[in-house]
């Protein structure tokens, strides 16, 4: 068998479609007991490391404030809760609205709720 150069291999990969691409993934995940994905997830954990646990905050909201109806749609708007589940997080203050988020998505949550009518909390 002839061997391959660097430009053979790149010059298949560069016509190859996305279905042969897929099965010569799994194919090298296979005969060489790989997974692809392992970067991936070293990356992450990487990154979280290098964040620290200070990066991250909680969100709480302490008062709900003279417009009710406002921050169970913001609530909803943020958490993705049906109208039931989030109006129970209004009603149960102080309640967590979003726990361990990056300290700049929790000020933004700050923002919102705020903007509603409510008072929150960020740690």
């Amino acid at each position: 068998m002839a061997k391959l150069t660097h430009e053979d291999i790149l010059a298949y990969l560069e016509e190859a479609t996305i279905l042969e691409l897929n099965d010569l993934v799994k194919a090298i995940e296979e005969k060489f007991d790989v997974t692809a994905a392992a970067p991936v997830a070293v990356a992450a954990a990487a990154d979280a490391e290098e964040a620290g646990p200070a990066a991250n905050v909680t969100v709480t909201l302490t008062d709900v404030g003279a417009t009710k109806v406002a921050v169970i749609k913001a609530v909803r708007e943020i958490t993705g809760l049906g109208l039931v589940d989030a109006k129970g997080l209004v009603d149960k203050v102080p309640s967590e609205i979003k726990k361990d988020v990056p300290a700049e998505e929790g000020a933004k949550i700050k923002e919102q709720l705020e903007a509603a009518g409510a008072t929150v909390e960020v740690k």
